[in-house]
């Protein structure tokens, strides 16, 4: 532990009243020769809104103040919420307080004694540091009055450019801005552009802002390039000595049609003890990405690849992404691979986990796999050298799949959205992705990869970076069950806590019914997001004690991580006392979440303007949905298509609505009407617009 980690601790946990410096001095016994170093970490924990200075001088922790630290997350009607670091509820800000935060600030916020809704309700004191996040604009420019109208409306405001500043653009310019002042909310923000993108009507123009607009990497620099470049796109020249040579063995890829970036190999085969002896073999990017070099630096700040709809945005240039790291099949590839054999009831009676070069012998899809599973003569006779591989795999991910729903594993069955677009990059269609059971079969082989890496490396005790998901919280769970008590349902709970394994049988009394959907949205926002850390605290959704990623290193830096300490272990390298691999295991963990965040963030938004643009052609035109969300201002309707639009209350004209919280309904007052998550409702589409990514409808 830190002296910086000495102090605040002690502030937060043990100090109940505000201490002057004098006093801390005393009660940490700090030396005068010390206190020097004392007052500068106070200051910088002040500076950093970690703790407060009173106007008499003394030293606070937040709560005992009744102050939130954390971030801004901006709405576009206004208000916002703001992510409390300590884990605690999301305070609500008001339009009126949020004080000239702006999307992603990282605020300080003094708490109302009374509650929004069912929310804590706060106002930003505040903001410890801005946002670096670029604003993506459309740049217009009156006479010698210049302003930038941003693409998102959670920025709230047009941003003033002064005409140094604009990087002479021009009128209708598409542009990146960075907000250099705002202090007054009676004004308007201050900015300079920092990038021209182009016209608003050049091809691809809207998804590249999208991506802009979250600040994403979409040019790798020059030196970065150059440096993959160099890479060798053959393992010819490569030491292959030590490695488990497994050229010759039956080894596939199944991947979407459209994949490149192929960075998972399956084989299996049945032992003569019954058993089956799956392989996961997984591409070896760590021995081209060295730890520190540029290509590594980069893809440590990009943290993973990005989908937008027709294009990626990859964690590595594509000569190693679509390149020499790819398992392409009839290719020599270096790889890392898990030997795990399984016994009947699927326990992974015992693994190896081997350097290794492979030669993939086919390039198999989701599609054609399923087909062949499903008896497609043609597909079968096709791949018949392939055929008894495929169909003892969907055995095995049958067992695998069963073990894994005995133990407690929650799944959630919410539609994926895939949207489809012409060459000029409009959207024609929008469709559900179907999650076939080919998709299936990979992902029980991933997970139990992933717990098999996880739970090796934990025992040897080396400092490490796990995908971690934790149990919901008690307040969040107690709400759960107040709510689920008023359809008939409930949950056990031993000491306040849940085991997954209660949210699984909830899953399984409700399939079917029509309290199906609210019941498993309340579910999914009762718990808590997955995450990457250097601490083990297990997967409460897969209900699993040990999980890491370790199966997709071309596209996910945690997996990239791992790789290369599982190699220095293979390799017999003492990793145990580590301090700069634990440090940077920890820094890793914390850029890879909020990288993931990010990227979750841009694809959500890419889905949804192209998605508004493709309603743009169907207003006026009335469909059938599922009423799949209700707020105090209105309700989401989902179409089966899975585009989703919004009803808004001051829409609803037959009737005056009321919202009841604890139930998610809206009644009308007269009686006749009530609204429920899971209704089936006639709509129409009423407005859709690209711009603003939003999709109105009207009740019928």
């Amino acid at each position: 532990m830190t002296k910086e980690e000495k102090v605040l601790g002690f502030l937060q946990d043990a100090a109940k009243m505000p201490l002057n410096f004098e006093e801390l001095s005393v009660i940490l016994g700090v030396p005068e020769s010390d206190r020097g170093k004392l007052s500068d970490i106070l200051q910088r924990l002040t500076d950093e809104g970690k703790i407060i200075k009173t106007k008499r001088g003394r030293y606070s922790a937040l709560k005992n103040l009744g102050l939130v630290r954390g971030k801004f997350t901006a709405n576009e009607r206004g208000f916002g919420f703001v992510i409390a670091e300590d884990g605690g509820e999301d305070v609500y800000i008001s339009r009126e307080d949020r004080n000239c935060a702006l999307h992603h600030d990282i605020v300080l916020v003094s708490l109302f004694g009374g509650i929004s809704g069912n929310r804590r309700s706060g106002r930003v004191e505040k903001i410890i540091s801005r946002s670096d996040e670029p604003v993506v604009a459309e740049f217009t420019k009156r006479r010698k009055i210049c302003f930038a109208v941003p693409d998102s409306k959670k920025i709230g405001n047009d941003i003033y450019i002064a005409e140094k500043d604009s990087l002479c653009a021009k009128d209708g310019d598409k542009v990146v801005v960075k907000i250099t002042r705002w202090d007054n909310p009676r004004k308007n923000p201050e900015g300079k552009v920092i990038e021209i993108l182009g016209k608003k009507t050049d091809l691809g123009m809207d998804i590249l802002s999208v991506a802009k607009e979250h600040g994403l990497r979409t040019e790798f620099p020059p030196k970065v390039k150059n440096e993959a470049l160099l890479v060798s796109q053959s393992v010819e020249n490569c030491d292959l000595s030590d490695r488990l040579d497994l050229r010759s063995k039956l080894i596939i890829t199944i991947d979407g049609e459209d994949a490149k970036d192929l960075d998972d190999a399956v084989s299996l085969e049945m032992k003569e003890n019954g058993n089956f002896l799956l392989g996961v073999h997984i591409a070896d990017v760590g021995h081209y990405v060295k730890y520190k070099s540029l290509l590594d630096k980069e893809a440590f700040k990009r943290g993973t690849s990005v989908y937008l709809t027709d294009r990626v945005i990859p964690m590595l240039p594509t000569e190693l992404s679509n390149g020499i790291c790819s398992l392409t099949p009839d290719a020599d590839r270096l790889t890392l691979s898990v030997f795990m054999e399984i016994d009947e009831k699927g326990e992974v009676v015992r693994y190896d986990i081997k350097e290794s070069v492979i030669n993939s012998k086919k390039r198999m899809t989701y599609s054609s796999v399923t087909a062949i599973c499903e008896g497609d003569k043609e597909l079968c006779e096709k791949y018949s050298d392939v055929y008894d591989m495929l169909i003892l795999m969907e055995k095995l991910k049958c067992i695998l799949h069963a073990k894994r729903v005995k133990r407690g594993s929650v799944d959630f069955d919410f539609p994926e959205t895939k949207v489809i677009l012409d060459e000029k990059g409009k959207p024609i269609d929008v469709r559900k992705y179907e999650i076939t059971l080919s998709n299936h079969i990979i992902e029980e082989f991933m997970i139990v990869a992933n717990e098999t890496v996880a739970e090796h490396m934990f025992w040897l005790n080396v400092p490490f970076l796990y995908r971690v998901h934790e149990a919901p919280d008690d307040d969040k769970i107690a709400a759960l069950s107040e709510f689920i008590a008023i359809l008939g349902y409930s949950i056990k709970r031993t000491n306040g806590k849940i085991h997954s394994k209660e949210f699984q049988k909830l899953a399984q009394k409700i399939k079917g019914t029509k309290a199906e959907r609210i019941v498993s949205t309340m579910m999914l926002r009762s718990m808590q997001k997955a995450k990457y850390t250097h601490e083990n605290m297990g997967h409460f959704g897969l209900s699993s004690k040990f999980y890491s990623h370790f199966t997709s290193p071309i596209r996910r830096y945690p997996d990239l991580v791992i790789h290369r300490i599982i190699k220095d272990s293979l390799r017999g390298k003492t990793l145990q006392e580590s301090q700069e691999l634990n440090d940077f295991v920890k820094k890793a963990g914390i850029q890879a979440t909020d990288a993931e965040i990010t990227a979750m963030e841009a694809e959500r938004d890419c889905r949804d303007m192209l998605m508004a643009e493709y309603m743009e052609n169907f207003v006026g035109e009335e469909f059938v949905g599922i009423i799949s969300s209700i707020t105090s201002f209105g309700m989401f309707v989902e179409l089966e298509n899975t585009v989703e639009g919004f009803v808004s209350l001051t829409d609803m004209h037959d009737d005056y609505y009321i919202f009841d919280d604890k139930t998610k309904t809206l009644h009308g007052r007269s009686g006749l009407r009530e609204f429920k998550i899971g209704d089936e409702v006639e709509i129409v589409v009423i407005k859709a617009d690209k711009d603003s990514r939003r999709i109105d409808f009207a009740v019928r």
